[in-house]
């Protein structure tokens, strides 16, 4: 007699699958190199604009040069991330960008202008905005769908990890000789040229059709109809823009604990820690049941810990608060990140991750604008502890007004969206009953 066939052995979870494929494993590579150099030219133009003018409102300034271009180029740049080669917009993109570290380099080293270098922060942040969607969507062109996941686990680790040490080198190198923390920035976008160069990715990703004002949009609609997302992000937008403590950093390290520049580093590095930390708690521990509440509560935690670091006075103390809010920042992004992927189709991915970058990456930006202007006003303390007054402010508003995000349960369980860019209608996420 036959005896019936058994069920296969489930296939045992392998945590490197993404870095056994070569391809992936020589992008990460470059990428998380040039992720050092970016966060090491971040903490030199803090610190030597805030020395050589001494205005809270220099730091804020250095935001809105950064935010500028992320708000103008994001739903062009997304087209063109789903239109065109993102491998070559994203090569071009990390070109432009060595040029202009080397420019920053050339007005350090000649105590150039200070105008000449918010202009070239203006145009470093245009490179990065026109290559960002094109680079978020390469990562499935090089991984199968079922590794998909475990790619994207691991580009979340590295950026924290990336997040730690690239503010500390960059307060040692800053520490030693300014203009080389510039130096330095450009030579790892060069190295990610290379190897970027050497890949090969498979077609994919590329049906936005002609341009138009109705296939730039497609993005925007797709997030404005999935509301869950649209919440998530406004959430994420407001906590940002208020909470932009990073962005007074050098005056606290050297004005308020007196720790100098390699202590400047070292707070800088410190929310990417917490992140980093976080990050491991998120994949040890089982998933979140309940993860709209889990945002708001987590949000709030960011608001919380960034009043007490605006009133601290203690190295130690604001290097653990700031370490808290790098924490509860990352379930944001994770939560956030993992729904975006979930939800979009493979085509519209790079005009997506664009409007997220406008919410997300433009209120970072806007936020150290908020918080310089606020600080050059009412002074830093006023202007840290304020932002993170309002960051709770923010969840509670958020949560009375949103039972849908209150109600939001397991990430997993979302249910996806048809795959028409036209209609984004059929986000239906499954909710906890309350």
């Amino acid at each position: 007699m036959t005896q019936p066939k058994q069920p296969a052995a489930p296939t045992p979870h392998d945590p490197y699958a993404a870095f056994r494929i070569p391809a992936y494993r020589a992008y990460i590579v470059g990428w998380f190199i040039a992720s050092l150099g970016t966060r090491i030219q971040s903490v030199a133009i803090g610190w030597e604009m805030y020395q050589r003018t001494g205005e809270p409102l220099s730091l804020g300034l250095v935001g809105l040069a950064q935010a500028l271009p992320t708000m103008l180029l994001a739903i062009p740049s997304g087209f063109l991330a789903d239109k065109f080669s993102r491998p070559l917009l994203v090569r071009i993109s990390l070109v432009a960008m060595t040029l202009t570290s080397l420019g920053l380099a050339v007005l350090s080293y000649t105590h150039g202008s200070t105008a000449w270098m918010y202009t070239l922060l203006f145009l470093d942040a245009a490179a990065v905005m026109i290559g960002r969607p094109a680079r978020v969507a390469l990562v499935p062109q090089l991984v199968p769908t079922h590794v998909f996941p475990n790619a994207v686990t691991w580009n979340t680790s590295l950026m924290q990890i990336s997040g730690v040490l690239g503010p500390a080198l960059g307060g040692l190198v800053v520490a030693q000789y300014v203009p080389a923390a510039y130096v330095v920035t450009a030579l790892t976008s060069l190295l990610f040229v290379f190897l970027l160069s050497r890949l090969h990715f498979e077609s994919g990703g590329t049906r936005a059709g002609a341009a138009s004002f109705s296939t730039l949009l497609a993005g925007i609609r797709f997030v404005w109809n999935a509301r869950i997302l649209l919440t998530m992000i406004s959430l994420d937008l407001f906590a940002v823009l208020l909470g932009g403590a990073v962005y007074l950093l050098p005056i606290y390290a050297e004005d308020i604990l007196n720790v100098g520049a390699t202590g400047f580093g070292w707070l800088r590095a410190a929310p990417a820690i917490g992140a980093f930390i976080m990050a491991l708690l998120l994949i040890y521990l089982p998933p979140m049941k309940r993860a709209g509440w889990g945002l708001l509560l987590n949000v709030a935690g960011f608001g919380a810990a960034t009043i007490v670091f605006g009133f601290s006075q203690s190295f130690a103390l604001s290097f653990v608060m700031l370490c808290l809010t790098g924490a509860f920042d990352n379930v944001s992004m994770v939560v956030r990140q993992t729904l975006q992927q979930l939800l979009t189709p493979d085509h519209m991915r790079g005009r997506v991750s664009a409007v997220t970058s406008v919410f997300v990456g433009a209120s970072n930006e806007l936020g150290g604008l908020e918080s310089g202007l606020v600080a050059q006003w009412l002074g830093p303390v006023f202007s840290v502890v304020s932002g993170g007054i309002g960051t709770i402010l923010v969840v509670v508003v958020t949560a009375l007004v949103s039972p849908e995000l209150r109600t939001f349960g397991a990430l997993h369980e979302t249910q996806p969206l048809h795959d028409d860019e036209e209609d984004a209608t059929a986000v239906r996420p499954r909710q906890q009953n309350s």
